[in-house]
């Protein structure tokens, strides 16, 4: 085969002896300059085969250069070996559904600043109501997060990545790509950078912000190839002497068929072997969701920190609840199961530490948020470097041992058990006030379209909304107590009184007094408490939801019973001696050919009258035979508007007295005592105790009919009697002159059921 230079007029002026080939072996050329080479067009000859080749420009692949010089590195001269770049817009807020009700709120105000932009009015004191009002919400909402509330946090769109965090923490940064097998894996990022002036490995799972970057970064779910890109940096950073900070944000390793053949175990293996082997320090710092060996590969750490609401676990709740329960609706029962998050994980031993977050998660401040992390891989740092390289091994090696350090089935020695801890009682939390409004909002609708439909409504609802509004009350009660500052007064005086009831003795003036005194500081101090506002509401929720359940208790028990009068009153009218007289008076009625009552004979209105006593008089027995008391009334009308006045005015009057007495020291007193026995008596009181109650109650009994006998109520009363009995009398002559028949026709039966009910 012959070579040979076709149709090139190469120029060898200026060309150095390093730019020439020496060696006639190469092509059979010598002599030629490498550049002018790579110009050159050239061909190679043979009998049966001409190849012919031009070398070209390849366009440069064109980098995002930002206008703006990098602020983390003077010039901006590294921002262009990574891909990722700050958005110049601020991503879209994305709402939680357990946030919604702090969206209500967060609308009322910006409604509110537009109409004082709009109208020029000064609305400032109700934005700083609204404002404050959301802040305690958010408060609320964020410091009692369910576990299911933690992982859609974790989860959310707009939550900081780990570039995010790392161009917040790091001076410098360098990132570093492949795995010298032929694949750069975008999902997992790793790089070299600087914190206050220590130089750092970086390596983290990198999620997208948006749709484009998510399908790009295969939505932080890494192949075989990210965890062999991991692995070398690694090494890289072991023999250079570099500690390692790791960053977990995946929901777990990609599981397709290609992942699997190009052997994904193997290389998550092979990482946490390495890991246990690397004589420099790691921290692993939890950002997001940290899911099953996915995490793990690249979480071997000395220590493992957790972002407040970030979670780390082997199965997701909706895979555990799609295994254990058969739907993924489950998944917040199977979340707090699993015990996912980072204060849990903490007690368990697993998490060495939690990163606080800001108010609204770590996107509500993404900045804060980093600086925080900083300040965590700074402390840890500290703490990891006083340790040789034999010492931190074997902490790396003992963090992992202890995990699930127990034994199931193995007795606890005595001495060990009588010192153990005991179990926790679960500690009340108190329901956010959106939440709150929203459940009476709700309650209050079904009640008032059961009134109109006349339906009985939901009264287990209504209980359960009673019983909860007293609990809440009573954490308003002490938290306020707390904040007036007589905790500990209340405390002391609590003791005091267990010991005088634990000596069964009568309650000592003195601690009267005591209580006395503590019970007026509260009331005057309470509208200074931060939640009086809370408090307030919730009372007057109680009070009302209160007022209902009576109400609806009563409505109920009139209905049954007035169901079980109608039933008695057709028995008896439905009994035949009944039906065959009724019968034989109205063809006698007939047989007068009377048109009116007046056109009736003598005997015929007797025979009426009598029917209609007999009548009475069966109803009245069959009605106390049902423990009611009956009344046959013959006046149609006993009191009028005025006489009625009068009445409610002497019960007022009446009513305010007994208050008067009731708040009377000696009277005050006596009822003490009375609910200090009944106390101590409990549900089965014994003979002497029951004496006592008695005594106490008849003493009480007698000095208010003393203080009501002497007083000029009494009078009043009789008076007021004797004209309702004028006015009685009078009503009834009237009628019978005007209508000129006995008023038998109007009797009625009254049944009276108590102070506040009756029937006719």
């Amino acid at each position: 085969m012959a070579s040979s230079l076709s149709n090139s007029a190469v120029a060898f002026t200026g060309a150095t002896a390093s730019d020439l080939l020496r060696s006639s072996k190469s092509c059979g050329v010598s002599g030629i300059s490498l550049r002018t080479l790579g110009k050159a067009r050239f061909s190679v000859k043979t009998r049966d085969l001409s190849v012919v080749a031009k070398a070209r420009k390849v366009k440069k692949h064109e980098y995002p250069w930002p206008a703006d010089p990098d602020p983390n590195v003077k010039g901006g001269v590294l921002t262009h070996l990574s891909h990722f770049k700050p958005h110049k817009e601020k991503p879209k807020p994305v709402t939680l559904d357990f946030e919604k009700p702090l969206v209500a709120l967060e609308k009322k105000i910006i409604d509110v600043r537009k109409m004082a932009n709009e109208t020029g009015l000064d609305f400032s004191d109700q934005i700083a109501s609204l404002e404050s009002k959301y802040q305690q919400a958010l408060k609320d909402l964020y410091t009692h997060l369910t576990p299911i509330q933690r992982v859609n946090i974790a989860r959310h769109p707009n939550r900081p990545t780990f570039l995010d965090h790392i161009f917040g923490i790091t001076e410098k940064f360098v990132e570093l790509h492949g795995d010298r097998a032929g694949y750069d894996d975008p999902a997992i990022v790793t790089g070299i950078g600087t914190i206050d002036g220590r130089r750092y490995m970086f390596m983290g799972h990198q999620k997208g912000r948006n749709t484009k970057e998510n399908i790009m970064r295969n939505f932080g779910m890494p192949t075989p190839h990210g965890y062999r890109k991991a692995l070398r940096m690694m090494y890289y950073a072991d023999h250079h002497g570099f500690p390692i900070v790791t960053f977990i944000d995946t929901p777990g390793a990609y599981a397709d068929l290609k992942s699997e053949e190009l052997g994904q175990g193997e290389a998550i293996a092979h990482n946490l072997r390495t890991m246990f082997g690397l004589k420099v320090p790691i921290v692993s710092i939890v950002i997001g969701e940290g899911g099953s060996g996915g995490a793990l590969a690249i979480g071997c750490a000395n220590k493992l920190l957790m972002l407040e609401n970030a979670v780390f676990y082997v199965a997701s709740p909706e895979a555990c609840a799609a295994i254990l329960w058969k739907t993924a609706k489950a998944a917040p029962k199977a979340a707090e199961k699993l015990k996912i998050t980072g204060p849990e994980l903490c007690k368990l031993q697993i998490a060495d530490g939690i990163i606080p977050e800001p108010l609204g998660g770590a996107h509500a401040d993404p900045s804060w948020t980093s600086q925080q992390i900083k300040k965590a891989i700074n402390e840890t740092m500290d703490e990891l470097k006083k340790m040789d390289t034999e010492a931190l091994l074997k902490h790396r090696m003992l963090k992992f041992r202890k995990i699930g350090g127990f034994q199931e089935g193995v007795p606890v020695d005595p001495i060990r058990k009588v010192n153990m801890k005991k179990k926790e009682e679960p500690i009340a939390r108190k329901t956010p006030v959106l939440e709150l409004e929203d459940e009476v909002e709700k309650l209050k609708e079904q009640i008032s379209k059961a009134k109109e439909s006349s339906s009985k409504p939901t009264e287990l609802a209504l209980n359960e909304m009673i019983e909860k509004l007293k609990k809440e009350i009573d954490l308003e009660y002490s938290e306020a107590v707390e904040a007036i500052g007589l905790k500990d007064r209340l405390l002391n005086l609590r003791e005091e009184c267990a010991k005088a009831n634990s000596q069964d003795h009568l309650m000592h003036p003195v601690l009267m007094d005591k209580i006395e005194k503590l019970h007026d500081e509260f009331n005057k101090g309470l509208p200074t408490a931060p939640n009086y506002a809370n408090l307030k509401y919730k009372l007057g929720m109680l009070k009302e939801f209160s007022e209902a359940k009576c109400a609806l208790e009563k409505k109920s028990k009139g209905e049954e019973l007035k169901l079980d009068i109608d039933k008695k009153i057709k028995e008896v009218m439905d009994r035949p001696e009944i039906k065959e007289k009724m019968q034989a008076l109205k063809a006698e009625v007939q047989k007068s050919g009377a048109s009116t009552a007046a056109d009736l004979d003598e005997g015929t209105r007797e025979s009426i009258s009598k029917m209609k006593k007999e009548i009475q008089l069966e109803l009245a027995n069959v009605l106390k035979s049902m423990d009611l008391d009956v009344e046959i009334v013959t006046a149609k009308k006993l009191i009028d508007d005025g006489l009625k006045g009068k009445v409610e005015s002497l019960r007022e009057e009446t009513n305010k007295k007994i208050e008067n007495l009731m708040n009377s020291s000696d009277l005050k007193n006596t009822i003490q005592l009375l609910k200090l026995e009944v106390a101590k008596a409990g549900k089965t009181p014994d003979v002497a105790s029951k004496k006592k109650i008695e005594a106490l109650e008849q003493q009480i009994r007698q000095k208010l009919a003393t203080a009501m006998n002497s007083s000029e109520i009494k009078s009043k009363h009789e008076e007021l009697l004797a004209e309702i009995a004028l006015e009685s009398n009078g009503s009834l002559k009237n009628d019978d002159l005007k209508e000129g028949t006995p008023k038998n026709d109007e009797s009625r039966v009254e049944i009276n059921l108590g102070a506040n009910r009756s029937f006719t």
